[in-house]
C-alpha cells in the first residue's frame, strides 16, 4: 500500500556505447510542482540520513548512482493513510522518481558497498523554518533500520 499522495515513477535511462542519459524531470511533467531547487546527497553504505519532514515542500527523489532504501511515515492528522510505512528501495539499477508530499516523514538508507548519490529536485528553496529533524533511532516512528535477512 502507498502513502497518499506519494508517487512512484519509472524513469527512463538511454544507454549506447558511450554511457547513458538519465532523465529525472521536465517542466512539462504532469508531476512537476515548482523549482525551488535541485541538490544532491551522497550516503555511504549503512548510513542513515533521516529522519525529516518539510512542512511546505515537495521532494522529488531519484538515485542516480547506488542503491538506497527510502522509508516514508505518514503521521498527518488528516490523512486516509495516517500510521502507514513505506519502505522504497531505488537506485540506479531500479531508476525511479519517487514523489513526497510535505507532511510525511522520510529518510533513506545507502544499500550496497559503494556510496550512493541521490538527486531532490525539490519545489521549494531549502528552508530551515519549514524542515522538522528526528534522531533515526530514538522518535515514535515504529520503524527498524536493521538489516533484515530475509
Amino acid at each position: 500500500m502507498s502513502i497518499d499522495g506519494v508517487v512512484i515513477k519509472k524513469l527512463s535511462q538511454i544507454a549506447d556505447e558511450r554511457g547513458k542519459i538519465m532523465h529525472m524531470m521536465r517542466v512539462d511533467d504532469p508531476l512537476f510542482i515548482g523549482f525551488g531547487e535541485i541538490y544532491f546527497s551522497q550516503v555511504y553504505p549503512g548510513v542513515i540520513k533521516g529522519w525529516h519532514l518539510h512542512s511546505e515542500m515537495t521532494l522529488n527523489y531519484a538515485v542516480v548512482s547506488g542503491m538506497i532504501k527510502l522509508v516514508l511515515y505518514d503521521d498527518r492528522p488528516e490523512s486516509s493513510t495516517r500510521g502507514l510505512l513505506q519502505e522504497i528501495f531505488m537506485g540506479d539499477s531500479d531508476y525511479k522518481l519517487v514523489q513526497v508530499p510535505p507532511g510525511v516523514w522520510n529518510g533513506f538508507k545507502g544499500c550496497g558497498v559503494a556510496p550512493s548519490l541521490v538527486a531532490n529536485l525539490a519545489s521549494h528553496p531549502h528552508s530551515a523554518d519549514e524542515i522538522s529533524r528526528m534522531d533515526p533511532f530514538d522518535n515514535h516512528i515504529p520503524y527498524d533500520w536493521s538489516l533484515i535477512h530475509r
